[in-house]
């Protein structure tokens, strides 16, 4: 039988970017373990997303496109109940050592993290419809 982390990894498949020997160990996380699950998740992430939407009266569903992208950039520096919903997301699909390695350096992994899922959000803009 399968551990845990066995199924997650597989689950998850390969990592996603290019790293090298001179690749920092966040730059190694960043493309071997959250890139991987965000692709993984991609549809619940943005499902949660436009569910956050309409709680917040539906506002960004009628925003031009550079307000829809500042909506989000928002979103996620200044909700942090949001921003910590998704986060919890992606830190679900941790390996017991991904989740070692993320306690030691929370505060960049967290930047990463906010910033890969603007980014995301950002370049899927016509699939977050009402």
């Amino acid at each position: 039988m399968k551990t845990k982390d066995e199924v997650i990894l597989e689950l998850r498949g390969t990592a996603l970017g290019i790293t090298n020997e001179d690749s920092s160990a966040e730059e190694r996380f960043q493309n071997q373990t959250l890139r991987p699950i965000l692709k993984l998740q991609n549809e619940l992430l943005l499902a949660f997303f436009i569910n956050y939407a309409k709680t917040q009266k539906g506002v960004f569903f009628t925003l031009s496109l550079t307000k829809k992208q500042l909506y989000i950039e928002n979103s996620l520096q200044k909700d942090v109940k949001f921003s910590n919903s998704l986060k919890g997301m992606i830190i679900g699909l941790f390996t017991i050592s991904e989740f070692k390695e993320y306690s030691e350096n929370t505060s960049n992994i967290n930047k990463r993290i906010s910033n890969l899922l603007m980014e995301r959000f950002k370049s899927q803009l016509q699939l977050l419809e009402n």
